[in-house]
C-alpha cells in the first residue's frame, strides 16, 4: 500500500464557505466538496475532520503527479502564505470534482428511469386489471 497524503482548501464561494479535501494516494487524486456555510473556524474544521472525514464521498481517482521532496520550512511558510493568497481549487481538483458530477447525474438518471418505467407497469397492470372486471361484469 503506496503513502497517502491530503490536502484541505477552504475558500468563500459565494454565498457560503466551501472546503475542498484533497486526497493523493498511489499517484491519484480523489476530492470531495463540503459547504460549511458561516466562516469556519479552525477548531470547527478540526471537529468536521475527526467526526466526518471517513463519510465524505471522494471523486473517481484522476492521474496526477505527486511531489515528494523534503521543503525548507521557510519556502514551506512561502508556499502556504501563496497558496492564502490564492483563491479557488487546482484544475485537476476541478477535474475530479466535475467527474463526481457527472456520476452521480447519471446514477440520478438511471434511477428515475427506473422509477418511471415501474410507474408505467403499474399503471398499465391498473388498467388491464380494470378491463378485466368490467368485462366480468357483463
Amino acid at each position: 500500500m503506496g503513502e497517502v497524503t491530503g490536502k484541505l482548501t477552504v475558500f468563500f464561494e459565494e454565498p457560503f464557505w466551501v472546503g475542498v479535501f484533497e486526497r493523493y494516494e498511489d499517484g491519484k487524486l480523489s476530492v470531495a466538496k463540503v459547504t460549511f456555510g458561516s466562516e469556519p473556524k479552525d477548531y470547527d474544521i478540526n471537529r468536521f475532520i475527526l467526526g466526518h472525514y471517513y463519510s465524505l464521498q471522494f471523486s473517481p481517482a484522476v492521474a496526477a503527479v505527486v511531489m515528494g521532496t523534503k521543503k525548507n520550512p521557510k519556502r514551506m511558510q512561502r508556499d502556504v502564505r501563496k497558496q492564502m493568497q490564492e483563491k479557488g481549487i487546482g484544475t485537476k481538483s476541478q477535474q475530479a470534482l466535475k467527474m463526481q458530477q457527472e456520476q452521480n447525474k447519471h446514477e440520478r438518471k438511471a434511477k428515475c428511469r427506473e422509477l418511471k418505467l415501474a410507474e408505467t407497469e403499474r399503471m398499465f397492470e391498473l388498467k388491464q386489471q380494470k378491463k378485466k372486471e368490467k368485462h366480468r361484469g357483463h
